[in-house]
């Protein structure tokens, strides 16, 4: 009797060995930029065939340099069916602008086609082509009916790069729920969706960029935050600029005036519940500046910021929102 409970003990241990998570860490490259996947498994599963598939559904849908994706055929006028991903992007976006009073804007593809942030070449710029080229820069032009996307202007182009990284994520991090994995980081090119945390109960470590002095600077962490069931990302003018007449422009571009920011914040790192909406409000941040861009965090639930900028003395200098605690 006292044989048999100990090997039902040893049983019963062995069990549990088996069913301690495996670490798996997914890494590649994807959508112009990289990906690092972390995750806990009981089953030690390897989803890479999911989540490529995954990012093959969100370049057929809305990226912009996939000739044959759907933006790409609504942007050229083709007859084309929508799918969810599609439709999801743009709501998210008009909700964005709608949010922002058009600080964000997801017509403002030719402007910042026009200035070289795009997959197609600059153009030469001069006023009246940005004052022509801001005819066609307006939210509240283009929508959806019958699953048809209706433009006011033919000319009218979508982009929703601004949040398609950080909803890549997020439908990324619904595919591990679903398959039960609770603890999981997934960064898509910096948008980053976090769930739980590492089995030992610790919590999700994200390192903050200190702004860069060109886009091959070296990259050196200004600080670090602990977060859990959270989406952050991080937007600067540091890395991604163009150079015109011996000037640096920034590739955040007001569609108020259709020309780069020029104020002092160099990058806004937002923590949000889902990693679209910290894409979104970012890149509204960084357009709007401090001052503008600080009420707007401060009167949504769950969302706080973290803005690196300088002051006006020359120097590099920080504020958070009140619940964005650094380590």
């Amino acid at each position: 009797m006292k044989r048999l409970a100990i090997l039902l003990i040893l049983a019963i241990g062995v069990a549990a060995c088996r069913q301690q998570p495996k670490k798996l860490v997914l890494e590649g490259l994807a959508q112009g930029s990289y990906y690092a996947i972390t995750y806990f498994d009981t089953q030690n599963r390897n989803f890479q065939h999911e989540i490529d598939s995954i990012f093959h559904a969100v370049d057929m849908s809305v990226n912009l340099w996939v000739e044959n994706s759907i933006i790409s055929k609504v942007n050229r006028n083709e007859e084309v069916t929508l799918d969810s991903i599609f439709i999801d992007n743009f709501r998210i976006a008009q909700e964005a602008a709608r949010l922002s009073d058009g600080y964000f804007d997801p017509t403002i593809s030719p402007i910042v086609a026009a200035w070289g942030f795009s997959y197609k070449n600059g153009d030469t710029l001069t006023p009246q082509l940005i004052d022509s080229l801001r005819t066609l820069v307006d939210y509240r032009k283009v929508r959806i009916e019958n699953g048809h996307v209706i433009k006011d202007n033919p000319a009218i182009t979508l982009d929703f790069n601004a949040i398609a990284q950080g909803y890549t994520s997020d439908l990324i991090a619904s595919f591990l729920e679903s398959q039960g994995v609770v603890n999981y980081l997934v960064d898509t090119g910096g948008e980053i969706m976090t769930k739980g945390g590492k089995p030992n109960g610790q919590p999700w470590i994200v390192g903050i960029e200190k702004p860069a002095d060109n886009e091959n600077s070296e990259q050196v962490v200004q600080t670090r935050i602990a977060v859990r069931d959270k989406g952050v990302v991080t937007s600067g003018s540091t890395r991604k600029y163009v150079e015109r007449d011996g000037k640096r422009y920034s590739h955040c571009i007001n569609p108020k005036t259709g020309c780069p920011v020029e104020h002092h914040v160099l990058s806004v790192t937002v923590t949000a519940d889902n990693s679209t909406w910290a894409d979104a409000l970012a890149s509204i941040c960084m357009v709007m500046g401090l001052e503008q861009s600080l009420p707007l965090i401060e009167s949504m639930d769950g969302v706080e910021a973290y803005y690196i900028f300088i002051n006006e003395n020359g120097k590099l200098e920080t504020f958070a929102t009140e619940g964005f605690v650094t380590l």
